[in-house]
C-alpha cells in the first residue's frame, strides 16, 4: 500500500505529471524536457529526482547525456499511468507539450 501512496504523492505535482506524460511516450534528456516544458533545468532535474526515487523513471546513458524513460517493468504503475495519460490527453497544456515535442527537429543532445 505504501508504494501506491508514494506514487500518488509524486503525481500530485503538475510538472511531474507533464514529465511522465512525455517520457511515457519517448525517452528524453533534461535539455529536451526543459525546452518542451518551458521550465528551468534545476526545476526539471528536481522533479526527475522524485520520479527516479520511486522508480517511475529510469535512466540510460548515451555518451555524456542521460536519457530518462518510463519504467515499464512495474505493471501496476504502468496501468495507473496509462489510465492517467488517457484521461489528461484532452487537457490543453498536455496537448501543447506533445505538439512541442513533435515540432522540435533536433536537440543539443541528439541521440
Amino acid at each position: 500500500m505504501k508504494e501506491i501512496t508514494e506514487l500518488y504523492k509524486v503525481l500530485s505535482d503538475e510538472t511531474r505529471v507533464r514529465i511522465i506524460n512525455m517520457v511515457f511516450k519517448q525517452d528524453l534528456c533534461v535539455c529536451e524536457l526543459v525546452e518542451i516544458l518551458e521550465e528551468s533545468q534545476p526545476k526539471i532535474s528536481k522533479h526527475i529526482a522524485k520520479l527516479r526515487q520511486i522508480e517511475l523513471v529510469i535512466t540510460e546513458r548515451n555518451e555524456q547525456y542521460i536519457f530518462y524513460k518510463f519504467n515499464h517493468s512495474n505493471d501496476r504503475y504502468k496501468r495507473i499511468i496509462k489510465n492517467m495519460i488517457d484521461e489528461i490527453s484532452t487537457i490543453d497544456i498536455y496537448q501543447k507539450d506533445i505538439k512541442r515535442l513533435q515540432m522540435i527537429d533536433s536537440f543539443v543532445c541528439a541521440k
